[in-house]
């Protein structure tokens, strides 16, 4: 059985926290780039080129491409092949966390209790992480930096079967609509459909993390995709609210069984940046 140091982890979580906060995501980037090259409205394209501006000076000075530097959420696929050493995993990614945000001047926005003591951990710990077993002998790592303009317009609604595609689409398009210029648009917006009422939010947040030049490998739920983006992109929310046919740079999907009685659907709404990173440890 093929031994990984949850220090590796550590160091890992450390390096990507910082990497997603000063770097665009090469997905994002290709797709500002494209957004620019193609939007008429000349206000969108001057805030484009303004973004892209914002891109570059981050990169060279290493200073966060946004002042909320996010709420860290940890994917990690562990094969069933690997036996982990050196100590707690959970504590291991919460150390990195911790010592991502220290080491690189990120600002600290977790705070301990959500409601009435709504006192600043001072580490932007403790991060959400969902753990899965996977065949294999790595360990995946997916890493988003979550800020909470775009966060707090997300959605999730329960649909009867009989409300279908339409209804799917109903929510998707009305959950941009009412987020407008709040979640920074042009959005990334991650669609969860199927599971349970909890785990469909959870499709969503998996779906906002996926790499945007990839599509789902169902052909139904990828044009799905394609119909909800050409329709998004009608709706002249454009760059930063001010109109323009850049409303949503990709809409990604992911499904999963569900009851016969139901039809979750949960929507993630992100912000132009979508700051996500994949590493694989071997």
């Amino acid at each position: 059985m093929k031994q990984i140091s949850v220090l590796e982890i550590q160091d890992k979580i450390k390096n990507m926290v910082q990497q997603v906060n000063f770097h665009y995501p090469q997905d994002i980037e290709k797709l500002l780039k494209k957004a620019s090259q193609n939007e008429t409205n000349p206000l969108g394209k001057e805030i484009l080129g303004l973004l892209e501006k914002n891109r570059q000076i981050a990169a060279e000075k290493r200073i966060p491409i946004c002042q909320d530097t996010g709420m860290v959420i940890v994917f990690i696929e562990i094969g069933q092949g690997v036996q982990l050493v050196d100590g707690s995993l959970n504590e291991a990614i919460q150390k990195g966390v911790a010592l991502g945000y220290e080491e690189g001047y990120l600002r600290k926005s977790i705070v301990a209790d959500p409601l009435f003591h709504r006192i600043n951990t001072q580490d932007n710990t403790p991060c959400i992480i969902y753990p899965s077993i996977v065949d294999g002998d790595t360990v995946k790592l997916t890493v988003g930096c979550k800020g909470f303009g775009s966060e707090n317009m997300s959605v999730i609604r329960m649909l009867k079967p009989a409300q279908g595609v339409e209804g799917v689409k109903e929510t998707v398009l009305q959950a941009i609509q009412n987020a407008g210029p709040n979640a920074c648009p042009p959005m990334v917006v991650g669609v969860g459909i199927g599971g349970s009422f909890d785990y469909a939010a959870v499709l969503a947040k998996k779906a906002s993390l996926r790499d945007c030049m990839l599509e789902n490998p169902d052909p139904d739920y990828a044009q799905l995709e394609r119909e909800l983006l050409e329709e998004a992109n009608q709706l002249n929310i454009g760059p930063q609210g001010l109109g323009g046919k850049t409303s949503v740079l990709k809409i990604n999907i992911e499904q999963a069984p569900t009851h016969i009685a139901g039809l979750p659907v949960a929507v993630n709404i992100s912000c132009h940046v979508t700051r996500h990173i994949s590493e694989v440890i071997e």
